[in-house]
């Protein structure tokens, strides 16, 4: 972005954070990233805290955006300042901290980040980098005793994130609509091509290939979201990753009892960001970036067109996504009717979404098995058994009908449906130890879901139902 000139950013110093001690390294990023031994230095956290500037300053970058289905206007990085860009083993990266103090974007914030939603960030980005689902990284917290005034009075910390790239809708629509500067939205899109979407170089019509592009990676993001159970709780378009990245945790939330209208978000009076919706959403949000690039695109037919292999792509990433998750491996015409039972009867009953989907792999498909030991955990997600023996017959007799072999089977099952979420109630814990200074559960729970697939016996409790005092957590986006 600096490169483009300065209408995309404004140059802006850190604000020192007072104080300042590691909340979380993580470790194995920084080993990716060839930096493990400059993170143990005071260097590192002096930077990192904001309180040393890199060569050539830091910066926040402009953009605007719709906010729950409404025009905000220009926005930009609020509370965000970019270090720059690094190259490393992973190749380049931009360098982000969030929570360094106003910008010239923070509007009326003051562009802090507290302590809660630092953790609840360094934690979840990692969660979905386990799952596989792409995401922007958390390499560190830095926390301090400095006073930040929330709902109550909470202390700030800083939490640095990396990325190929933080480029949002949001930055496109800020020159199509904001400043109406279409040299300069030329320039980006030409940019982010060459950087990020080189094969489409040469294209005939590169702004539709790039809308295109950008659409089938959304596409493929909303399956793998909705897969696991994930709800992102501000999907505005300056959420929206241009690189297909889950990007900005704030109020996100993973689904504890199944329900479909579930919103994680406190904020969302509407339910315009519940689960179900998140797919429906983020084609809303496409078509905003198609407006932003129609005066480049010119013509309205050629956008639709890059818009519609989303409504083909996005429910074939979804049936593949559910078909892997019940273990299925041929396609049948019946399996969408298999799958819609089963959430019918988990949303129905309230069955925990991630136990349900990890428990399924212990099903025993031989006939008669209906009173199998593995069979039992699963039923006794239900409380309408009938219902739920009617569909576990069926799909019994859809595994025999591919010769399945169970064990196999299981495995399989195994690698798609994580036995290990970051739910609220397991941050929240953290988040308390952290307050009381014992930062020791945040990296204990960090390893726990770098490995969100395998059995660790040793962290069952970490994959067990939520507790009752769970269903009290709020989250809104002032986390």
């Amino acid at each position: 972005m600096r490169g483009l000139g300065p209408s995309f950013f404004a140059l802006q110093p850190a604000q020192a954070l007072p104080e300042p001690t590691w909340v979380a390294v993580n470790d194995a990023l920084a080993a990716a990233m060839g930096w493990a031994g400059w993170m143990t230095g005071s260097e590192a956290l002096a930077l990192l805290a904001g309180n040393a500037q890199p060569p050539g300053g830091t910066f926040a970058t402009v953009y605007s955006g719709h906010q729950f289905g409404s025009w905000a206007g220009q926005l930009g990085d609020g509370r965000a300042l970019l270090l720059g860009e690094a190259d490393t083993p992973m190749g380049a990266l931009e360098i982000q901290l969030k929570g360094s103090g106003k910008t010239p974007f923070s509007r009326m914030g003051d562009g802090r980040a507290v302590l809660r939603s630092s953790i609840r960030e360094y934690l979840c980005s990692e969660a979905m980098h386990g799952l596989g689902i792409p995401t922007t990284r958390a390499l560190a917290v830095v926390g301090s005793p400095l006073p930040v005034r929330r709902e109550t009075v909470e202390t700030a910390a800083v939490v640095t994130r990396v990325a190929p790239s933080f480029l949002r809708f949001g930055h496109f629509e800020h020159f199509a609509h904001t400043a109406q500067d279409i040299a300069a939205l030329r320039r980006l899109a030409d940019t982010t091509v060459l950087r990020y979407y080189p094969e489409l170089v040469g294209s005939a019509q590169p702004y539709a290939a790039l809308l295109e592009a950008v659409t089938r990676r959304t596409a493929a993001l909303m399956a793998q979201w909705q897969a696991v159970g994930f709800c992102h709780g501000v999907m505005n378009t300056d959420n929206m990753s241009m690189l297909g990245l889950t990007i900005d945790y704030g109020p996100f939330g993973f689904l504890d009892a199944f329900d479909p209208a579930h919103i994680c978000n406190h904020s969302d009076d509407a339910g315009r960001y519940a689960w179900a919706r998140q797919p429906g959403v983020a084609l809303w949000n496409l078509h905003a970036l198609a407006q932003a690039l129609m005066p480049l695109i010119e013509d309205t037919d050629t956008a639709l067109a890059a818009l519609e292999p989303y409504k083909t792509a996005y429910p074939q990433a979804m049936l593949a996504a559910w078909r892997a998750k019940l273990g299925l491996r041929a396609e049948r015409d019946e399996d969408g009717d298999l799958i819609d039972e089963l959430l019918r009867l988990m949303a129905q009953d309230r069955a925990d979404f991630s136990i349900t989907w990890r428990r399924l792999a212990g099903f025993c498909s031989a006939p008669g098995a209906a009173q199998a030991a593995d069979r039992a955990a699963l039923r006794d997600l239900f409380l309408d058994r009938e219902a739920f023996d009617a569909w576990a017959l069926h799909y019994a007799e859809r595994l025999r009908a591919e010769a399945s072999v169970d064990i196999e089977r299981a495995r399989r099952m195994n690698r798609v449906n994580p036995k290990f979420v970051l739910r609220n109630h397991l941050a929240e814990t953290a988040i308390q130890r952290a307050r009381e200074g014992d930062f020791s559960e945040v990296q204990r729970l960090l390893k726990v879901l770098q490995h969100p697939y395998d059995e660790q016996p040793e962290n069952e409790a970490d994959a067990g139902f939520a507790p009752d005092w769970a269903a009290q957590l709020e989250v809104s986006c002032s986390s």
